[in-house]
């Protein structure tokens, strides 16, 4: 079961039936949508894809997936799970935000929480991310937190994702306290 995390300002807790709305506004957002996945989806499909969080992640317990809330208020996206991609062995994390959230440094709270509890929780040894070569603000932040580029993979559709990875014990910057559930 997915637990409840807390950082310094954020919480991630699991999805309730009545957070769809605002999933659906974070995914329909093409500021946010276009680094995710594929890029953008109808709203149906991410309705969908909202859906399939209840009925398959959480009922089969597959990974674990977050809400993240600021003041009580829908901000962001988190999960880590096992990477669907071929050219990633192991865990990835997976974050996004809703822009009005962007630069106040809650992207680095997620992301490092996400990695401690990779290696806390999980037991995992590395942690990975992919990120498309032109998403700088990701790419910087994860650097800074102690992510290291792997290599890049090109898409089918040309464009070039690269993989990074954190190492348990490699000195990643951490929050204290950080991705512990409560």
């Amino acid at each position: 079961m997915t637990p409840t995390l807390h950082t310094g300002r954020l919480l991630l807790e699991p999805y309730t039936p009545a957070d769809e709305n605002g999933f659906v506004a974070l995914f329909q957002d093409a500021r946010v949508s276009q680094w995710m996945g594929d890029g953008p989806c109808t709203e149906a499909e991410d309705r969908a894809l909202f859906g399939r969080v209840f009925s398959k992640v959480y009922a089969q317990e597959l990974f674990d997936v977050w809400a993240v809330r600021h003041g009580g208020r829908l901000v962001g996206h988190a999960e880590i799970k096992p990477s669907p991609s071929p050219d990633v062995d192991g865990h990835e994390i997976v974050y996004a935000l809703a822009p009005d959230a962007w630069g106040q440094g809650f992207g680095t709270e997620i992301a490092q929480t996400l990695t401690s509890y990779g290696f806390d929780a999980l037991g995992l040894t590395e942690v990975h991310a992919t990120v498309a070569a032109e998403n700088a603000a990701s790419l910087a932040l994860l650097r800074r937190i102690g992510f290291r580029h792997v290599r890049d993979t090109v898409e089918d559709d040309g464009s070039t994702t690269q993989v990074l990875m954190s190492s348990a014990g490699a000195g990643a910057v951490g929050i204290a306290g950080a991705g512990q559930p409560r």
